[in-house]
């Protein structure tokens, strides 16, 4: 068997490998078929046959298997897509960076951020990030679920991940710093709040009101459950499931029925913002600490590493359960 020289094939992909083969990669993946990929780039059929051609002769390998249901990517095509992506999501975020830069800007970051991160942290951070260049940053927020943006981590989609370091998030191909610990706060209106405290909590009582909870399968939602399950109850169905925090304020000031569970941080801003009261109970378990998810490999560019170090500071300042 011929001896793989990878020092020789990346040589091959540096030279020859053009952006379109890029886009043509994707757009193949995307669509599984030729002639709609032709459609799309406004070309012939044969074009894009000839291109693909010339794209597996640069890799030396077949990238997709043709066949009635059209084409599918190979172990090898499937590879080359996820670094396609990557590089594409990089080239994009160069733009946004010269954007930036031509406005007078240090640079631009993408940013994913789990739900229940508190914004008066996150926005202290942003500003921190550069204090004596001259220069700020101008960010993109993407929230979402842990595991949609650690992908989207990965595949360069986003630059930085402020997410909850859990048994369950996967962490392949990535670096992450333990911030700050989360503990859990049972929140309610405030004439609610003063109903509840008068007395031992009650877990039936509790079984009675309106719950405001965050999705299924998530760590407040399984301790939620946990908690009622160990005092012999059903789990409350809750009559509406939301990580909006203006939302869960909202709904719990306006009603003396409705009580949710939010981390420390995010209770405390509800109570300056929204009005809520925090029920004085402490609960025997803690949340996933907030970490900071970035990529293992590559070079971390500065804008990233003067973020980094600024929420690190901010969480040391200012995190209810900051780390040594």
């Amino acid at each position: 068997m011929k001896r793989f020289d990878a020092e020789q094939v990346a040589h091959k992909l540096a030279s020859r490998l053009r952006i379109r083969h890029l886009t043509l990669l994707l757009r193949i993946h995307e669509y599984g078929s030729l002639t709609r990929v032709a459609e799309i780039m406004a070309t012939s059929q044969p074009a894009v046959t000839k291109a693909l051609l010339e794209l597996e002769d640069i890799f030396g390998a077949q990238l997709f298997e043709r066949s009635v249901r059209g084409m599918t990517a190979t172990p090898l095509g499937l590879l080359a897509i996820a670094r396609a992506e990557a590089m594409i999501h990089d080239l994009e975020h160069l733009a946004r960076d010269m954007e930036a830069s031509l406005s007078g800007y240090a640079a631009h970051l993408h940013i994913g951020v789990v739900p229940f991160v508190s914004g008066k942290l996150l926005s202290a951070a942003i500003q921190r990030t550069f204090p004596d260049g001259g220069k700020r940053l101008t960010v993109t927020i993407h929230e979402g679920a842990s595991d949609q943006l650690l992908q989207q981590l990965r595949d360069h989609t986003l630059d930085l991940v402020i997410g909850q370091a859990s048994a369950e998030a996967d962490t392949k191909e990535l670096a992450f710093e333990v911030l700050y610990s989360q503990q859990p706060r049972l929140i309610a209106s405030r004439r609610l709040a003063a109903q509840l405290t008068r007395h031992k909590l009650d877990w039936q009582q509790l079984n009675d009101l309106d719950w405001i909870l965050g999705a299924p399968q998530t760590p407040i939602r399984d301790q939620v459950s946990a908690l009622f399950l160990g005092a012999g109850l059903i789990p409350p169905a809750p009559i509406v499931e939301s990580y909006s925090s203006k939302l869960i304020g909202e709904m719990i000031v306006d009603s003396d029925s409705a009580v949710s569970i939010v981390p420390a941080d995010i209770a405390d801003e509800l109570v300056r913002v929204a009005g809520v009261a925090i029920v004085p109970y402490r609960f025997a378990w803690s949340l996933p600490p907030v970490a900071l998810f970035s990529r293992a490999e590559g070079r971390k560019r500065e804008a990233e590493t003067m973020f980094a170090r600024a929420l690190h500071l901010v969480c040391q300042q200012t995190a209810p359960y900051p780390l040594p």
